[in-house]
């Protein structure tokens, strides 16, 4: 009996004879063939780890790698680029400054200039002005200093020789040079007008012995 006379046979259990469809058998077989090769290759390379070589022989190139990010270069690399755009930016800011904030800008450049002129203008005639008073002050110092040593002199001299004199009937006349007979200059509460009179007439007429 063939594989057709045997689809077409009646049930031996229950006498109803049994309809399949050949064609839907034969689709179900097909697919449960592919179904178990896929699984037993996958399987099999995850096993194993090996390709199998009717899905190795796929003529696909690999992706280049960079040797910049495995050397972990590609970060420094970036830096150039990065810095070109800041000053470029940079560049392009001072470029869109408005026109009257650059105007005041210059303004207070110059002004700062002139301020610092004029000071140290100052400063210099400041010092010339103080380095003459200080000259002058000092001239005015040493010409009193001259005149007092010149006036110590004088009454110096004077006093020796009024020491060294001492010729008879000249004594009252050097006490009289030691009284002060200015009544107004004299602060002393006791009336010395007697003894001022007494001294004055001794001076003019001394006494003989």
């Amino acid at each position: 009996m063939d594989d057709f006379d045997m689809l077409n046979a009646p049930s031996a259990g229950n006498g109803v004879g049994s309809e399949e469809d050949p064609a839907a058998a034969f689709l179900a077989q097909q697919e449960s063939e592919i179904a178990g090769i896929e699984n037993d290759e996958g399987f099999s390379i995850l096993d194993s780890g090996d390709v199998p070589s009717s899905l190795g022989d796929t003529n696909v190139s690999p992706l280049p790698v960079l040797d910049g990010a495995i050397n972990g270069e590609l970060h420094g690399e970036s830096n150039g680029p990065s810095d070109a755009y800041a000053a470029i930016s940079n560049a392009d800011r001072l470029q869109a400054e408005p026109e009257s904030l650059r105007k005041w800008r210059e303004e207070q450049r110059e002004r700062l200039e002139e301020l610092d002129a004029n000071s140290r203008q100052q400063e210099t005639e400041w010092k010339e002005k103080a380095k003459v008073e200080l000259e002058e002050w000092h001239a005015r110092q040493n010409e009193q200093l001259e005149k007092t040593k010149t006036n110590n002199r004088a009454a110096e001299e004077a006093m020796i020789s009024d020491l060294d004199e001492n010729n008879p009937g000249t004594e009252w006349e050097r006490v009289a040079r030691l009284c002060d007979f200015n009544p107004k200059s004299s602060k002393q509460a006791k009336d010395v007008s007697r003894m001022r009179s007494v001294l004055i007439s001794l001076k003019q007429s001394p006494l003989v012995r």
